[in-house]
């Protein structure tokens, strides 16, 4: 069985988790904080902008910089597939003015509930409190390292720690 270690439990590291999980799959996550999400909870001012419901055109013409660069990305996954995925979970959504996509409930806490939900229907292991300090690997994934010591192996390591914004809640860039 392959084992697959994800740095971080915000948006990109729970869907990461959670499209990296499967039957031959066993899943950690490392998150430094006491809860997952906990940036994408104050997005969209607490109600969460999913994605755009734009098509291809006017999303890459909203792109500022080389838009190219996510072509693949955007062509190979793109946001009427994430309304899907979002609706499949039990999130209900909505269009709004500019496009922007809402859970119906207006609560950012229902997108993390229910992705924190399906982590644990597919059997992902989340670790809490748990800082990563160094990944190691040249080439290809050896080990991570906790801030405690610990050595953790795997197969792979996904590192989806986010950028440096919003402080308060833990991102160190």
């Amino acid at each position: 069985m392959k084992k697959i270690a994800v740095i971080g439990g915000g948006a990109a590291g729970m869907f990461a988790a959670i499209s990296a999980a499967d039957e031959h799959t066993e899943v950690h996550i490392y998150e430094h904080n006491e809860k997952l999400g906990k940036k994408l909870f104050i997005t969209g001012k607490g109600r969460c902008n999913i994605t755009n419901a734009s098509d291809m055109d006017t999303l890459f013409a909203s792109v500022v910089t080389n838009p190219k660069f996510l072509y693949s990305s955007f062509y190979g996954y793109d946001n009427q597939n994430v309304i899907e995925f979002f609706e499949r979970i039990g999130v209900r959504t909505k269009v709004e003015r500019g496009n922007r996509v809402f859970p119906v409930s207006d609560h950012s806490s229902d997108v993390i509930g229910a992705l924190t939900k399906e982590l644990h229907q597919l059997g992902v292991s989340i670790h809490l409190h748990t800082e990563v300090k160094r990944v190691v690997g040249e080439g290809r994934f050896e080990y991570l390292e906790t801030k405690d010591g610990k050595k953790i192996t795997g197969d792979a390591c996904i590192v989806a720690t986010g950028g440096f914004s919003y402080q308060t809640t833990g991102s160190t860039g």
